[in-house]
């Protein structure tokens, strides 16, 4: 978007309201406009103070002007580019490189030909591309995926490089996965719910020619499905179904009839997960002793462990056996290298770790040298004996780095990402444990800026999920807060986060839910009892799932925190589920309670903090996309007017074009800006 404008005018320009989708009965109020939305000026002693000119695209509900000269040093924050590998060239002689960077407002696609060089933009789009491929067989084009205002109904696209031309490949109305290319790159197998708009069902087409797709078979429970991989004669498909974080299956799919077969668990066994399978198929440059590369399926199970392992299942048989564990920590992604000699693998040690996994005589070896952080979209080179993968860290916005395996040779590929900040200007995260009621040790990821001293204010930020996990990786624009405030962060992994194992995974599903907020509970304790932190000073905040956690904090203890943002978060886990798109539910059921059955219905209303609303007594600020698919804008909405019956101070932020969160820089950035208003007036008292 280049650099923000600042205007002179001396009130702050309100958008019209618009009308808000469903409440419990389907609909839902729109915002009504307080004194504090009034087309008002702020009178100083020196004159009338010039206030921000917020754009139509944002509906401020209760949020009092802010002045020009308040947001001003907070535009530096806004300003990170992270950048994300996104694929390789099909090159033998070539390092050519797709790169996901952000482009202006949103994050595009560029080409990437050496490291170093300055990004060329292919892409330049009014919404966000999620991810973009390469075909195996040539460079003449690449396929992405992108939706339309946060909507998450993502489609296909073909970008030819000759004549700089996009082509939508998918229906245009449904939502679709990106897809997976055959070995030969002739074919396309993808998901679609095109068939009833809730079902995931298989295709495949020609990705040169738009919207030539062939129906291979119908599926039913939502999104569950996904296709992974292709054999290598392309006559089956291998894919997962998934009916919970903890319980997921393997299976094979023939591409001329649409016959399944499963093959992992075995039926009969007990229940595991199974992620990311792919074919280990035999290849004429390597004769492996370890096993039979043909008929081996490599993927990441938790069937025989607590953590995720990497294991090789046999197609004929089913056997399974492990070939890589890492001891109390999960293996989070692996790809295979082109010659089947080695699988590098990522490893959840609190900072993420690669390690490598030869294929002939089983030996694991780390790599040396990466930096501490989280890694992401790890990928060999289709002809060399590389990798390149992402990396985010305390002081990395988002990195491309690659890995000569032979040389033993780490390169950076592109800057840092942290526009006109130094390294040295971030502080390193930490990792803290704290007891909680029945007497499990939960841990999280903790920032503070150590140049600042004495009892610091604390902002409790509860991931998403709830099945993710806070990890050590980039703070975006809360480095303002950290740096310029003397915030300390505190991300908490209470129970049901990913990462501990799958017994604590499930230690929050169903009728465990109120034990998870209990640990919010134990983290407050833990702050009151550090000289650290200024117990009268404590936000909570969180999106999605967090933000259904911070409004359940703020109704079970909201005599200890000073104030609370809810984004995007469930306001009732009833509503919630009658109100995400179908192509969800059936998974969310699994993990929440299934809102049909009465006991577990009596129980979510129970527990809702919609029905509990009097309780919260402090500040909060509600934020919302309004396309999100998955917790729909009547959720914020029906938490706003509840809270503001019992005259709290409630502010409420929608975006009409963003979904679940805010992506668009600009919008993140207003978002600072009202934030930091938020946290200046409500949570730093002293």
């Amino acid at each position: 978007m280049g650099k923000l404008q600042w205007f002179s005018a001396n009130t702050l320009i309100l958008p019209a309201i618009i009308g808000l989708i469903g409440c419990i009965s389907g609909k839902a109020a729109p915002p009504k406009m307080g004194a504090s939305g009034s087309n008002e000026s702020l009178t100083l002693a020196g004159g009338t103070e010039p206030f921000i000119v917020f754009p139509s695209n944002l509906v401020l509900d209760g949020i009092p002007p802010i002045p020009t000269s308040f947001a001003e040093p907070i535009v530096r924050y806004t300003q990170f580019t992270p950048k994300h590998f996104a694929s390789w060239a099909p090159l033998a002689s070539s390092d050519e490189m797709l790169v996901l960077a952000q482009v202006g407002n949103t994050q595009q696609v560029h080409n990437l030909q050496a490291p170093k060089r300055a990004l060329e933009p292919l892409t330049i789009l009014p919404d966000r591309v999620s991810s973009a491929q390469f075909p195996p067989n040539t460079a003449a084009y690449f396929i992405f995926s992108r939706d339309a205002g946060g909507n998450e109904w993502n489609q296909t696209y073909r970008y030819d490089f000759a004549t700089k031309e996009t082509t939508l490949l998918t229906d245009g109305k449904s939502k679709n996965s990106l897809g997976v290319f055959s070995p030969s790159g002739k074919w396309l197998a993808y998901a679609s719910t095109r068939r009833n708009g809730r079902d995931y069902d298989f295709y495949v087409a020609d990705p040169l020619k738009g919207q030539s797709e062939r129906l291979i078979t119908t599926l039913e429970h939502g999104e569950a499905w996904n296709i992974l991989d292709w054999s290598l004669d392309e006559r089956q498909l291998l894919a997962t179904e998934a009916t919970s974080i903890t319980d997921s299956s393997v299976w094979l799919v023939d591409v001329a009839n649409g016959a399944k077969r499963q093959l992992a668990p075995k039926p009969g066994a007990p229940h595991a997960a199974y992620l990311s399978p792919r074919f280990l198929s035999a290849t004429p440059v390597i004769n492996g002793k370890f096993f039979d590369h043909s008929k081996q399926v490599i993927a990441l199970s938790n069937a025989s462990s607590e953590f995720m392992q990497l294991v090789a299942i046999d197609i004929a048989s089913g056997k399974e056996r492990t070939l890589a564990s890492k001891a109390n920590a999960d293996i989070e992604a692996f790809d295979i290298s082109h010659d089947k000699r080695t699988i590098a693998f990522i490893a959840n040690e609190g900072f993420d770790r690669v390690y490598l996994f030869d294929l002939k005589s089983g030996a694991i070896r780390p790599v040396p040298a990466i930096p501490n952080g989280v890694i992401s979209s790890l990928r060999w080179h289709p002809h060399k004996r590389t990798f390149a993968f992402s990396l985010a860290s305390s002081n990395v916005a988002g990195a491309v780095f690659t890995f000569d395996v032979d040389k033993h040779e780490f390169v950076q590929w592109t800057d840092d990402g942290l526009g006109s900040f130094n390294k040295a200007d971030f502080a390193e995260a930490q990792f803290v444990h704290w007891p909680t009621f029945d007497g499990r040790t939960i841990e999280g990821v903790m920032v503070a800026q150590p140049k600042f001293t004495g009892k610091r204010p604390v902002v409790i930020s509860i991931h998403g999920g709830p099945e993710s996990q806070a990890r050590p990786g980039f703070l975006d624009t809360k480095n303002y807060f950290v740096n310029e405030l003397g915030i300390t962060y505190i991300f908490p992994n209470v129970r049901g986060s990913s990462g501990y194992g799958k017994t604590f995974l499930s230690l929050d599903d169903g009728y465990l839910r109120t034990n998870s907020y209990k640990d919010i509970g134990a983290l407050l304790d833990w702050i009151r009892n550090d000289p650290r932190f200024n117990s009268d000073e404590i936000m909570i905040e969180g999106g999605s799932y967090g933000g259904h956690m911070t409004l359940a904090t703020s109704v079970d203890y909201s005599d200890r925190i000073a104030c609370s943002i809810d984004i995007v978060g469930m306001s009732n886990l009833v509503t919630f589920l009658e109100h995400t798109e179908p192509y969800r539910r059936d998974l969310r059921r699994v993990e929440y309670g299934d809102e049909r059955d009465p006991q577990m219905r009596a129980f979510l209303e129970l527990i809702a903090p919609l029905n509990h609303a009097s309780k919260i007594k402090k500040p909060l600020f509600v934020i919302q996309g309004k396309n999100d698919p998955r917790v729909p804008l009547s959720e914020a909405a029906q938490i706003v007017s509840a809270v503001r019956a019992g005259a709290v101070p409630v502010w409420y932020l929608v975006a009409n074009d963003e979904g679940h969160g805010f992506r668009k820089r600009s919008n993140r950035a207003f978002q600072l800006y009202l934030t930091s208003q938020f946290i200046r007036k409500y949570l730093l008292q002293n």
